[in-house]
């Protein structure tokens, strides 16, 4: 596994924005403030042309997004590149990204959401460890425990991250743009048919909508990375930010025909995202969802209702690291490796 350097005091960061930008108040407030407080602690900030642009939520045409990616990774004054925003349509770039001039930099990419379409293919395909757990704006709001905890893992210190006593719904909207998170709901993790699990192995983390879209396609390595990596087994982590609990049958499925469960040691979901996983058919929670899926049957721990989601706050999990997953009767906790 290769480990590009970590953030460094001084450093210039690359702020692409390969998904979706912001035009409105609220977005450029948080982006602006981000680049702010960025800068106040030390950093330099190369800005995305397109950062307060958005168009059907894309920050430019595919091609001008795809260059962005590209310049960005060859300019060597840029050391470390974290995406802007998420969004919904970074997938339409990834033919004008030149994956292997990026790959050759070994450079290391942050990103949350849809930008696990530039994550997964670096990792799985070229063996480059890449952060799942922040895009840039949220630097912009109040910071809280999980935004000083990814601070620290970027510049390599890979602090114990341990689960949220609350969590945010999602249905406060901001208003300035710069407020911390509603923090109303009690904060679970659950156990697939039981109370306590732990697991370690090779990790893979993104957001479950994305992998899905990727898995099969040029994009994807994630059967070869498989592969490579069984004598230390594998651990997904997967963010369900839209799927209905019927499409994440579907696509656990899927990933099991494709191979990706061959040798896992454990899965973790984080919580899920639109009307918590909505069902077409009648299931009732997630538990039951999952009870329904492959995964009941290959025999392996699986944890749900994580802190790794959309529903803040969200860890942060260094891709290609070996893990260590720890959950008992609601609480959890996620140490990493470099190895």
């Amino acid at each position: 596994m290769i480990y590009p350097e970590f953030l460094k005091d001084g450093n210039t960061i690359g702020v692409p924005a390969p998904s979706s930008g912001g035009a409105d108040e609220v977005h450029i407030n948080r982006f602006k403030n981000a680049v702010k407080k960025m800068k106040d602690k030390g950093y330099n900030i190369v800005e995305s042309k397109n950062m307060f642009k958005n168009d059907f939520a894309r920050s430019a045409s595919a091609e001008v997004r795809g260059k962005e990616i590209n310049d960005m990774f060859a300019d060597d004054n840029i050391d470390f590149l974290i995406a802007l925003a998420g969004g919904e349509f970074l997938v339409e770039c990834l033919p004008y990204i030149d994956f292997d001039m990026i790959a050759s930099k070994k450079k290391y990419f942050c990103g949350f959401s849809d930008p696990t379409g530039i994550i997964w293919p670096l990792t799985t395909k070229y063996d480059i460890s890449t952060i799942y757990g922040m895009n840039f704006g949220e630097y912009g709001i109040e910071e809280y425990e999980n935004i000083t905890n990814n601070l620290e893992i970027i510049k390599g210190n890979l602090v114990e991250q341990k689960s949220f006593e609350k969590y945010d719904n999602g249905e406060t909207r901001s208003v300035t743009g710069l407020e911390g998170y509603d923090l109303t709901e009690k904060n679970e993790w659950k156990v697939l048919n039981g109370n306590k699990a732990k697991f370690s192995g090779r990790v893979l983390a993104g957001c479950f909508d994305l992998i899905a879209e990727l898995a099969g396609t040029k994009y994807d390595g994630t059967p070869e990375f498989v592969e490579k990596y069984k004598d230390d087994g594998i651990v997904y982590i997967f963010d369900n930010c839209e799927l209905s609990k019927e499409e994440t049958i579907r696509v656990l499925w899927k990933f099991n025909e494709l191979g990706y469960f061959k040798y896992c040691n454990g899965v973790m979901f984080g919580k899920f995202g639109v009307d918590n996983g909505i069902s077409y058919s009648g299931y009732e929670n997630v538990e039951q969802c999952l009870n329904d899926s492959v995964l009941a049957k290959l025999n392996i721990p699986v944890i749900f209702d994580a802190d790794v989601s959309h529903k803040d706050p969200s860890m942060t999990i260094v891709n290609g690291s070996i893990v260590t997953i720890k959950s008992e009767n609601g609480k959890g906790t996620i140490n990493m490796e470099l190895k």
